[in-house]
């Protein structure tokens, strides 16, 4: 069943009466229903908090150019989005309040090949040691954002190099974005191999 898993709950009992007993008498079928329910509301909570990620990587460039290929929204849309995305539409207001809306789109011909929106709004935005901003993307046929995530980046000065510090932290993820939680980790890494490049 792929990504899926199918749970099926048994109970024993003595006899056929006891069982119709217990059912009649104590709602045991609803009961077991309600408790499975209330699991599958439980996982994707719980599959949000395995999922929260942390990447430090270091940039043999000074902080204040890290800082700014971060916050110049033209710098940012050469670099977003893992290897061969494109970003034709970006808006990146560095600034607390600041709206993002990135449309990126993966290469020609993959699975990717169509508009994934990202939107967001920056919180904290520390000049050049801080920024802490919110994401939602993938959003159902209504317009709900399926993955929420809170995203906050510390750039340290080390000798002319710089620190960063990736965390990227999942507020809301409903079930159909497993797949997407599970690649976060290659898709951010590959971001940020296409902003050491930029750097260089």
């Amino acid at each position: 069943m792929g990504r899926q898993t199918r749970v099926t709950l048994h109970q024993l009992f003595p006899t056929a009466a006891d069982r119709d007993r217990i059912i009649k008498t104590y709602g045991a079928i609803e009961g077991g229903k309600q408790t499975l329910a209330r699991l599958a509301d439980y996982l994707p909570s719980m599959a949000a908090k395995k999922a929260d990620l942390v990447i430090t990587r270091m940039f043999d460039a000074p902080r204040a150019l890290v800082w700014k290929a971060w916050t110049d929204p033209k710098q940012v849309a050469q670099w977003w989005g893992p290897r061969g995305f494109t970003n034709p539409l970006y808006e990146w207001d560095a600034r607390p309040g600041g709206a993002i809306l990135v449309h990126m789109r993966g290469p020609a011909g993959s699975a990717f090949d169509m508009v994934l929106p990202m939107k967001g709004v920056f919180h904290e935005v520390t000049v050049p040691e801080r920024l802490v901003f919110t994401s939602t993307a993938l959003e159902d046929a209504a317009g709900n954002p399926q993955l929420e995530m809170l995203n906050t980046i510390t750039f340290e000065e080390y000798n002319g190099k710089t620190k960063l510090t990736l965390h990227a932290k999942v507020v809301k993820a409903a079930p159909a974005v497993a797949g997407a939680i599970a690649g976060m980790e290659q898709g951010w890494t590959q971001s940020l191999e296409r902003l050491d490049a930029l750097l260089r």
